[in-house]
């Protein structure tokens, strides 16, 4: 059974890794396209060749990304490939744990510090501003 490739929801789907929203695409695209227009373009299955090449311009991701993407495809190949013990093992290897290069309790510190120096700047220039004030005041 052949799966089809689903064109719309490759732009979808790409558009949301990259972070752009539909409205900031449609501003990319120009002055013919809205938000709308790009929610009903995301659920066609096959895409105009000439509508694919300016979201590939605006996106900045090949044409043949959108046309031959198949996530279940690719879900298959990961799965069949490695096992959760060889990622993990990779990610130790390769430097990718999650190991903080700081004491986090130090920048906590660090932090409430900097708070308390910040409240005290703002303490000393309300009283200098008062100080003016009082001064034009008794003039």
């Amino acid at each position: 059974m052949e799966q089809k490739i689903h064109q719309g929801r490759n732009v979808k789907r790409f558009r949301e890794m990259l972070g752009i929203k539909q409205e900031a695409l449609a501003f990319d695209l120009g002055n013919d396209w809205n938000q709308k227009k790009i929610s009903m373009l995301e659920q066609k299955d096959v895409i105009e060749e000439d509508i694919l090449d300016q979201i590939s311009h605006a996106l900045k991701i090949p044409v043949e990304a959108f046309q031959n993407f198949d996530e279940e495809q690719a879900v298959n190949v990961i799965a069949n490939t490695y096992s959760f013990q060889d990622f993990k093992d990779n990610a130790v290897a390769s430097g990718f744990s999650f190991q903080p290069s700081f004491n986090p309790v130090d920048k906590i510190v660090q932090l409430y510090d900097e708070k308390i120096a910040l409240y005290e700047r703002m303490l000393k220039e309300k009283d200098e501003m008062m100080a003016r004030l009082e001064k034009l005041i008794t003039k």
